[in-house]
């Protein structure tokens, strides 16, 4: 494998993280607005991406492939509760 297909390998695999990001901090910003003492946009959106590559490497090491449905659903739910604590959604 080259390193042209090694960085595309890389990048599809980071993709669902980087559009769940992405998705969760943009319609954060434009639902629940901005909250006083929260962390920027950018800085939410690094906190989700990190948090959604582990759990796509996490589901990488338990089921020993990419692409399962599991991982997938723990990367929704995973990503969504990141955002909520940036956010700080308790105190609404």
């Amino acid at each position: 494998m080259d390193l042209s297909d090694l960085l595309d390998h890389l990048l599809n695999f980071v993709a669902p993280a980087a559009f769940m990001a992405l998705v969760l901090v943009f319609a954060g910003r434009y639902l629940g607005g901005r909250r006083a003492g929260g962390p920027r946009w950018w800085a939410q959106l690094v906190l989700v991406f990190a948090a959604g590559v582990a759990v796509l490497a996490a589901g990488l090491a338990v089921f020993g492939r990419d692409g399962m449905m599991a991982t997938y659903a723990a990367l929704v739910v995973v990503c969504g509760t990141v955002q909520w604590l940036a956010m700080r959604g308790w105190r609404r």
